[in-house]
C-alpha cells in the first residue's frame, strides 16, 4: 500500500512508539507509518484503513498496538469475527480491560446479544473508567433492543450519568440512545425532550439528534446546493406562467412569422398592413349603428325560423 511521503510515523502517540521500539528500527518505522494511515482513514475511508492495518499486522503481529489497530479497522468495516480475534489478542498482551465494551459490541454484530449482556455483568466492567462504563451500558441497552426487550433497554440506560446536567464526551450519545430506546418502547412523547437534550450536548455533531428532533416537529431541511432541488424550484417558478397560458384554447394556432399567416389565410381574408402600429381605431357611430341593425335582423330571422319549426311540429301532430 502506498504511503504519502509526509507520513513519518512520529505522528503516533508516545506510548505506541514505545511499543514499536521492540522491533528493528527500519521495521518499526514501516509499521508506524502504516498505523498512522490507519488512524487517518478509519473514520472516513474505513476499507482503506483496513488494508493498511493488514500490512501492519503482517509486519508486527506481536505488538499489542498493532493488534488493537487491526481490531478497530475490522470493527469499522463490520468484520466482527476478525475484530474480536484482534481485540482478544491485544487484551491478552496488555491485560487492560478498556476494550471490553467494543468486544461485547462485536458479539452483537455477530448476532449474539445474549453474550454481550453476559459480558456486561463480568468483573472486567468494574475496571473500566467512567467513559468505559457508559460505553458498556450503551452496548447492553443495544443488546436488549436486539432481543426486543425495549422496556429493559430503557431501564438499562437510566443512570446517574444520564440524569446529570454536566456535559462529557459521551453525554450526547447516551441521551440519544435513551431517546431511541423510548421510541422503541412506545414512549415517543418523552423521546422528543431527550433528542433536544442530546442536540444541546452534541457540539461536535457525533449524532443526528438535531435532525431527529426536527423530524418529530415536522420540520424539513433542504440543501440549497442540491442541483436537483434547484431544478425543482425552477420548475415551480415556471408553473404560474404555464397556468396563465393554459387559458388559451388548445386548438389555437401560434404563427412564427408573416409567411405562416399568409399560408393559413386566403389573400381575400387578410391584408397585412406594414404600417400598422398595433392600435385598433375606434369604430364610428354609423358603423356601430349598422352593426346593431345587422344583429337585430339576425335575431328576427332566427325567431321566424323557430316559429316556423314549431308550426311544422304542430301540423305533424
Amino acid at each position: 500500500m502506498p504511503i504519502p511521503e509526509d507520513v513519518t510515523g512520529f505522528e503516533l502517540d508516545a506510548d505506541v512508539r514505545q511499543e514499536l521500539k521492540s522491533l528493528p528500527k527500519t521495521l518499526a518505522d514501516d509499521v508506524a507509518r502504516n498505523l498512522v494511515m490507519v488512524a487517518r482513514l478509519l473514520d472516513g475511508e474505513a476499507e482503506e484503513a483496513y488494508q493498511y492495518s493488514r500490512v501492519a499486522l503482517r509486519l508486527a503481529s506481536r505488538v499489542a498496538a498493532v493488534r488493537e489497530a487491526a481490531g478497530f479497522a475490522s470493527y469499522m468495516t463490520q468484520r466482527y469475527s476478525e475484530a474480536l480475534t484482534e481485540f482478544r489478542a491485544a487484551r491478552r498482551m496488555t491485560g487492560r480491560a478498556d476494550l471490553w465494551p467494543v468486544m461485547a459490541d462485536c458479539e452483537r454484530g455477530l448476532g449474539r446479544p445474549e453474550r454481550a449482556l453476559a459480558m456486561a455483568g463480568e468483573p472486567e466492567v468494574k475496571q473500566l473508567d467512567k467513559a468505559g462504563q457508559v460505553e458498556m451500558r450503551l452496548v447492553a441497552a443495544g443488546a436488549r433492543s436486539d432481543m426486543e426487550q425495549y422496556d429493559a433497554a430503557v431501564v438499562t440506560l437510566q443512570s446517574p450519568e444520564l440524569a446529570s446536567s454536566a456535559v462529557h464526551p459521551w453525554t450526547a450519545r447516551l441521551r440519544y440512545a435513551y431517546a431511541e430506546a423510548l421510541i422503541a418502547a412506545g414512549r415517543g412523547d418523552e423521546a422528543r425532550d431527550w433528542f433536544a437534550k442530546a442536540a444541546e450536548a452534541d457540539t461536535d455533531g457525533t449524532t443526528n439528534a438535531s435532525e431527529r428532533l426536527a423530524e418529530i416537529d415536522g420540520v424539513e431541511f433542504t440543501d440549497a446546493l442540491d442541483p436537483e432541488l434547484a431544478e425543482d424550484e425552477a420548475d415551480q417558478a415556471e408553473a404560474p406562467a404555464k397556468k396563465r397560458g393554459g387559458d388559451i384554447a388548445d386548438d389555437r394556432v401560434i404563427f412564427e412569422d408573416e409567411e405562416d399567416v399568409e399560408e393559413y389565410y386566403d389573400e381575400d381574408d387578410l391584408e397585412i398592413d406594414e404600417d400598422f402600429d398595433g392600435v385598433v381605431p375606434e369604430r364610428s357611430q354609423d358603423a356601430k349603428a349598422e352593426d346593431k341593425q345587422a344583429e337585430d335582423k339576425q335575431a328576427e330571422k332566427a325567431e321566424k325560423a323557430e316559429k316556423a319549426e314549431d308550426s311544422k311540429g304542430d301540423a305533424q301532430s
